[in-house]
């Protein structure tokens, strides 16, 4: 049977160029995001392109939690231990915090901190009783620096670090690692309508190569933060 890997927000960017990643080297995924079609569409596209491997859908919404907690609930409900673990779901939202929008960090909380917690509580019991796996956040450069207009956002990217620091403290002695991404500029739908060359931005599946490289090192090690940005600096 093939290893498993699960993916919040797996159809769009990053998420989606990590899910083909692991299934390119032989992985079934479980995948989910908001949009059913955009869903269908990554599964029927992935199994025809990798014969042998298994893609799973199931449309959530990673903002809500008794969404998120039934996609672990499905996913516990395949009865497959769950090798790799990507808390990928989140979005951007420009602003100040004196002046944004009211509500912007609780729903950014929500999409970017809370989906993690929740789905990785939901999975992480499996994961202990067989004694292995990998989970890997996905944090930001805004993880680790204050920059203007970064707002809420940069709020829950720095705890999205903090959770992936206390994770790896909880679960090194259970054999899972821990790896928090902070990856700067890629060119993914956040950027939309941004007027700038395409060489200003990372590729998706630079950070998705990277992420397998990790995964793929010996049980013995860990890498515990990925810390890539585009080669000309910060956008």
């Amino acid at each position: 049977m093939n290893k498993l890997i699960a993916v919040s927000g797996g159809t769009k960017g990053i998420g989606r160029a990590i899910v083909e990643e692991f299934v390119a080297k032989g992985f079934d995924a479980v995948v989910c995001a908001r949009n059913r079609a955009e869903l269908t569409s990554v599964k029927n596209e992935l199994e025809q392109k990798y014969p042998g491997i298994t893609v799973l859908v199931q449309a959530t919404d990673m903002a809500v939690k008794e969404q998120v907690k039934a996609f672990a609930e499905y996913i516990n409900s395949l009865q497959r231990p769950v090798t790799v673990l990507v808390n990928n779901a989140g979005y951007f939202v420009p602003g100040e915090i004196a002046t944004e929008e009211e509500g912007a960090l609780e729903k950014m909380m929500e999409a970017n901190v809370y989906s993690a917690y929740h789905l990785t509580r939901g999975l992480v019991a499996s994961m202990k009783a067989n004694k292995g796996g990998h989970i890997f956040n996905m944090c930001s450069i805004a993880s680790i620096k204050a920059y203007a207009n970064g707002g809420s956002y940069a709020i829950t990217k720095f705890a999205l670090l903090g959770f992936s620091k206390c994770l790896r403290e909880e679960l090194k002695q259970d054999g899972i690692r821990v790896t928090a991404i902070l990856p700067g500029a890629t060119k993914t739908a956040s950027w939309d309508g941004v007027d700038l060359p395409d060489e200003r931005f990372m590729r998706s599946e630079d950070v998705a190569e990277i992420v397998y490289a990790s995964y793929a090192l010996s049980s013995r090690s860990v890498v515990e933060e990925i810390l890539i940005r585009p080669q000309l600096g910060d956008i």
